[in-house]
């Protein structure tokens, strides 16, 4: 049984033909500068749901190879409702694609002996990179959160419970405004230092549109402790592709879009957002791509992108930022 003890992640699948010190790649390992000199890149899928979901994605993650990303992350579901085939489409990206899979795992509604069992399933499909959340609840991710009698409380003791599992690379969230729950930022500040502490080797920010924002967090983290505030600090960016993905990136974040950003978009859209869609999708890129000049030009060690398991808009952001990348054929 998994749920005690100490995990030995097996290498298998595809990985069995490579050296363990490849099988064990990280993420921080992999966000020094590409071969043509830009910044790493990285990208996050969500699991699909339904049977052409799934095709759409294995075509994104294709797309995706040729481009290189430094590693490729797979959500999990508000109270583990993907759990299932998370942990299967997760297993099949790290064994059957070059992409470094990264799999997310969320403390909300799940018992320790939980999630031993799915830290035990990703280490046998040959996953040895985690990004550890405590989860949004599910039904309504901005209510009350509540701990699972037999669970645990904070992200912090999730990250001690893996890293105390097994030979795993661990990351963490983060926030440029502060979460939701937290009273203020230096509450905040203090949670995220605590994650590191634990053992996290980086974080992901949530989604944002101004880089002061991710500027701030870093300069936060780094005068509240320099030695975690060294770890690196991934920037999470998402292309807009219409006014409905405007309203998903609001309820991703629990924040507003910047009013002068939702300004633009509207102006394109004019009084007919759906015939207007490519004018706003044009506007979503260009905004993009501003802030992935931004945060390259202040020294962001890497650009995470939520692509909504689609090839096209990150590619077209990418392109605009100098990256040498093979035009994706499908669509958004």
């Amino acid at each position: 049984m998994r749920a005690h003890g100490r995990i030995t992640p097996s290498v298998t699948g595809r990985h069995s033909r490579t050296s363990p010190v490849t099988a064990a790649r990280s993420v921080v390992g992999r966000l020094g500068p590409r071969p043509d000199g830009t910044v790493p890149f990285s990208i996050e899928f969500n699991p699909p749901r339904d049977a052409a979901g799934e095709d759409r994605l294995w075509r994104a993650a294709r797309e995706f190879e040729c481009m290189h990303p430094a590693f490729a992350s797979v959500t999990y579901g508000a109270g583990g409702s993907t759990r299932d085939r998370t942990v299967r489409l997760t297993g099949r990206l790290a064994q059957e694609t070059t992409l470094l899979t990264v799999a997310h795992l969320t403390a909300v509604d799940h018992s320790i002996a939980e999630l031993r069992s799915i830290v035990g399933a990703y280490a046998d499909a040959g996953i040895h990179n985690l990004l550890v959340l405590r989860g949004d609840p599910p039904g309504d991710p901005l209510g009350e959160w509540h701990r699972h009698p037999e669970g645990v409380e904070y992200a912090e003791e999730l990250v001690r419970l893996v890293r105390g599992l097994g030979n795993f690379h661990v990351g963490v969230a983060s926030f440029p405004r502060g979460h939701h729950r937290s009273p203020d930022l230096d509450y905040d500040t203090r949670h995220l230092i605590a994650k590191l502490r634990a053992g996290a080797e980086y974080s992901i920010t949530q989604m944002f549109f101004e880089a002061d924002d991710y500027l701030r967090l870093r300069d936060r983290v780094a005068a509240a402790d320099p030695v975690e505030g060294a770890k690196p600090i991934i920037p999470e960016l998402m292309p807009i592709t219409s006014l409905r993905t405007v309203q998903r990136a609001e309820e991703l974040s629990g924040r507003p879009l910047p009013a002068a950003l939702r300004e633009r978009l509207e102006r394109a859209a004019g009084n007919d957002p759906e015939g207007n869609r490519a004018a706003v999708r044009a506007v979503g890129i260009e905004i993009a791509t501003e802030l992935g000049q931004r945060l390259i030009a202040e020294g962001a060690p890497c650009l995470h992108f939520i692509t909504l398991n689609f090839a096209k808009a990150t590619g077209e952001v990418l392109a605009n930022l100098g990256y040498t990348v093979r035009p994706a054929a499908v669509g958004a």
